[in-house]
């Protein structure tokens, strides 16, 4: 177990850029996760663990060959981890490869469109992992899937559900050559009881809290489908609205 005691040390840096900054993430290839939690997650599915950073007294799981594994004094603990109150163990992952298939082989999937909430899209991924979720594909204007918030919120479903970041049309091709209808949460001409609609294949498009669905993912969309709700209410969060959805499909 190595030492370390200077919080301007390399490793401890690197770490908290990639827990503070997307495009560092994205250029290392990497993201940071806190907690014991999910280091027992990470390490049970097989993730690709870097690096693993423990406050001294901290018994850690067997760590696979290769991992670099340090102790450190708690306040320098506090310098590291994004929590407001760490766990012990902060450490890094390899991001998985992000490039969307050519074709999708599953049964359903998800597409969140300009959700810009790191919890609600981390509630989202583990929703998805729950009711049998193929993966998750998200448009631009999503909170980072790999932010320190977004992959608490997933409470480990990130290293078990696929995730993929890409443009509108790029999905709406994907979805196509898949054979894969696309069904939008919104109101238009089409729009269709949710307890009505055939989830045997299905991509379930999500819109922002705000606005909901753009206009250009709605123009792709294959049908629209609503949740009942009392007339009083006019929507649902958008983890929300996802998980009932998800869970109709999976029923």
């Amino acid at each position: 177990m190595e030492q370390i005691t200077s919080r301007s040390n390399a490793l401890l840096s690197h770490m908290r850029r990639l827990g503070s900054s997307a495009s560092y993430r994205r250029e290392r290839g990497e993201f940071l996760c806190d907690s014991p939690k999910l280091l027992e997650e990470a390490l049970k599915w097989g993730a690709p663990v870097l690096a693993v950073v423990c406050t001294r007294g901290t018994v850690l799981p067997p760590l696979p060959e290769g991992v670099r594994a340090a102790e450190v004094p708690e306040d320098v603990m506090a310098s590291v981890s994004p929590m407001k109150t760490p766990q012990g163990v902060v450490f890094t992952c390899r991001i998985p490869a992000a490039a969307l298939p050519q074709e999708l082989p599953g049964q359903r999937y998800v597409v969140l469109d300009g959700v810009q909430d790191p919890g609600n899209v981390g509630t989202v991924l583990r929703t998805a992992d729950a009711f049998a979720c193929d993966g998750l594909l998200l448009l631009p204007g999503c909170a980072d899937p790999y932010s320190p918030k977004t992959v608490r919120a997933t409470m480990g479903a990130v290293f078990r559900c696929s995730v993929w970041m890409c443009q509108p049309e790029d999905m709406a091709q994907v979805l196509k050559r898949s054979g894969i209808p696309l069904y939008g949460a919104a109101l238009r001409h089409d729009t269709v009881d949710a307890r009505e609609v055939d989830y045997s294949r299905v991509a379930l498009a999500i819109g922002s809290e705000g606005r909901g669905l753009s206009e250009k993912v709605l123009g792709l969309c294959d049908q629209t489908i609503r949740i009942p709700m009392t007339e009083r209410c006019e929507s649902l969060n958008a983890a929300v609205a996802a998980a009932v959805l998800l869970w109709e499909a999976y029923r």
